[in-house]
């Protein structure tokens, strides 16, 4: 049986890290790299919203274009999201050491285009649940 307060709070927690990223943007800030994790961690956030809603194989993952794929189990329509879930997921951030961490840096543009990729997925999984 679906926990729809779950759901609820992957939307919530999606919604935040797509607002803080906009907001981010708008202000001028230039932490580009910064701003582009975070719009993949609300795509990633509202595609789980979707594979919980609809009690889909749930796992901890941050690949989206293998959580578009689980999502498609349900509806095939999620193939539109493809080349979006590929682009955001070359912005999450894996290292966690600084000897690990590369130094990434994105130019605007990019995030402006990750904005896109993200808004694309809010408003396809949105519409739907």
């Amino acid at each position: 049986m679906v926990d729809f307060k779950i759901v609820e709070e992957w939307l919530d927690k999606a919604e935040r890290d797509f607002q803080f990223a906009i907001r981010a943007l708008d202000r001028g800030e230039r932490f580009y790299e910064l701003i582009c994790f975070h719009f993949q961690q609300a795509g990633e956030k509202y595609l789980k919203a979707y594979i919980v809603a609809n009690e889909l194989e749930f796992k901890k993952i941050h690949d989206l274009g293998e959580l578009v794929q689980i999502c498609q189990r349900k509806n095939s329509d999620f193939k539109f999201l493809e080349k979006e879930a590929k682009f955001l997921t070359d912005f999450y951030l894996e290292p966690r050491y600084p000897e690990e961490i590369q130094q990434i840096s994105y130019p605007k543009s990019i995030a402006n285009k990750a904005q896109k990729a993200a808004g694309k997925i809010q408003k396809f999984v949105k519409a739907i649940l």
